[in-house]
């Protein structure tokens, strides 16, 4: 499995205004946080791990992620199987390299946490991957859905196992 060029991880601008909004899916509520355009955070209504604390500054913009919504939606139906929004995760080095190696993972595919701790060049760090899968700041967008246990079992997600499979189910369905 190789890095994919196309991820967008770009710098946030550290200036700009917090904006979030939320979207419906057929996953629940999602809320997507960053500048209006690019994606801090993507996260699930019960995903507290990684949801952002809400700033007293933050704010609400009901406008705010139309490409990224619009993506979304393309995606819930079947007709998107890759994301262009720009996206600017924050984690260390190794969580970064992860995420990357988790963008690399084909629609309707999925990856081992050893095969992805192998494409990030540290083959015996399958529990950092896992970790770092824990940590993921933009779920879907970085599909840490797509990785699976060993055996081929569907392991913990953060979103819930529940979700996983419809995420997992959805791509299938769509898959040629």
């Amino acid at each position: 499995m190789a890095l994919l060029e196309e991820v967008r991880f770009v710098d946030p601008d550290s200036n700009a205004i917090v904006r979030y909004t939320t979207m419906s899916s057929p996953i629940g509520q999602l809320t997507l946080v960053g500048d209006g355009e690019v994606l801090t955070h993507l996260s699930m209504e019960t995903h507290d791990d990684t949801k952002p604390d809400f700033g007293d500054d933050w704010k609400h913009d009901r406008r705010a992620f139309k490409e990224a919504r619009a993506q979304l939606n393309e995606y819930f139906a079947g007709r998107r199987d890759r994301f262009s929004v720009p996206l600017a995760p924050s984690g260390t080095q190794f969580r970064m390299k992860v995420w990357a190696a988790l963008c690399a993972i084909p629609y309707g595919q999925t990856a081992t946490y050893g095969e992805v701790a192998a494409a990030v060049g540290n083959p015996a760090a399958s529990r950092a991957v896992g970790m770092a899968n824990h940590y993921n700041p933009i779920a879907i967008m970085i599909p840490c859905h797509r990785v699976i246990g060993s055996n081929g079992s569907l392991t913990g997600y953060g979103g819930g196992l529940d979700r996983k499979v419809l995420l997992l189910d959805l791509e299938e369905q769509h898959t040629d």
